[in-house]
């Protein structure tokens, strides 16, 4: 074999395992507004700021309009951290009338199916909001518009990446005209058993059933849009591949999951094979980003790896992690995130 047939040989294969190791289709994604100062590098024209009061100063950070830990300051041994995670992004308007009403449309960031439409503006601390189904071969990943002032489309609805969902407004709690805007989320479908899980951990009527904001886990959306606007042909798990492991944790092995036939980028090793447990590895937020088969012999869910930090795990696992250092345990709270993606709840 010549030098350049060798060369040609070693790029099909190595291209074949990416096509393995990443499948799905492009994700053809454009913004939900016509504000693009995200695109633009101008963040703070793009994210709406929040009032923040920490140690007696008021502010308006543009930063806690972005995905993740953003919200809620603590001063801690590592330092100043915020605590409160926000699971998407909240977007600005770029046009108001005369009395400070926003006027953009909101638009779906891609091709897909309406399957949630909340018309109320006191159903839910989102308001009034609208989410989009899609299929990019990875699993259903679900688009969320919320605090809209109006929705444009129904369920069962298929549209056009484009589509106008709604109009941008300021339905739901804590928001005023001055912060209108619209907060966009991306997330993954938990559990198809939502609404059992709710019922025999709450006392209270689950209204949106399984697109319930308990059961959708969001991805860094933001960092998506440019990650496609530098490569439109990126797919979703060579996007999440690239995403920070905070915890991990095994867990006695009691059958198939859900989980891992929805969403196969997800899996790790041989799923097929017997095993005494899962290892899931996980975000700071929660969202699954790995699950294998694991060789532990555990009697109960265990922690088994943790990121080391000085202060303690619970400001940056949204109380799911409890501990510090390379110590760590779930919390209850943890451990009902954790049944609700193994389906252990109905045998607690």
């Amino acid at each position: 074999m010549t030098h350049l047939h060798f060369r040609v040989g070693l790029h099909l294969v190595l291209a074949f395992a990416l096509s393995f190791l990443c499948p799905g289709q492009a994700l053809k994604l454009q913004l939900p507004t016509d504000n693009r100062a995200l695109l633009d590098n101008n963040p703070e024209k793009f994210y709406m700021y929040v009032y923040r009061t920490f140690e007696g100063e008021t502010s308006k950070p543009w930063q806690g309009g972005g995905y993740g830990f953003v919200r809620n300051l603590r001063r801690t041994q590592q330092g100043v951290v915020p605590t409160r995670f926000h699971e998407g992004i909240d977007i600005q308007p770029v046009k108001r009338d005369s009395a400070g009403r926003p006027l953009d449309d909101v638009r779906a960031i891609a091709l897909g199916r309406v399957v949630y439409v909340q018309g109320s503006a006191g159903g839910s601390n989102y308001g009034k909001y609208v989410v989009v189904e899609h299929d990019w071969g990875n699993g259903p990943l679900l688009s969320l518009y919320a605090h809209l002032a109006s929705a444009s489309v129904k369920e069962g609805q298929r549209i056009p990446a484009g589509h106008v969902v709604g109009r941008m407004g300021y339905t739901g709690a804590g928001l005023n005209r001055e912060r209108a805007h619209v907060h966009l989320e991306l997330n993954i479908l938990l559990s198809l058993q939502f609404d059992a899980w709710h019922k025999m951990k709450f006392n209270t009527r689950n209204t949106h059933g399984i697109h319930n904001g308990m059961n959708l886990a969001g991805l860094d959306v933001a960092s998506l849009l440019l990650a496609h606007h530098r490569d439109p042909g990126i797919t979703l798990p060579g996007f999440l591949e690239r995403t920070p492991i905070y915890y991990k944790v095994t867990c006695p092995r009691r059958g198939k999951l859900e989980l891992t036939d929805r969403y196969p980028w997800i899996r790790r090793g041989a799923h097929h094979r017997p095993s005494p447990s899962w290892e899931i590895s996980f975000t700071p937020a929660g969202f699954p980003l790995a699950i294998a088969p694991s060789h532990r012999e555990v009697p109960k869910p265990l922690v088994t790896y943790v990121r080391t930090t000085q202060s303690r795990h619970e400001y940056f696992t949204l109380s799911r992690v409890t501990g510090s250092g390379r110590r760590a345990s779930l919390t209850r709270s943890g451990l009902q995130h954790l049944s609700l993606i193994t389906g252990e709840f109905s045998k607690q």
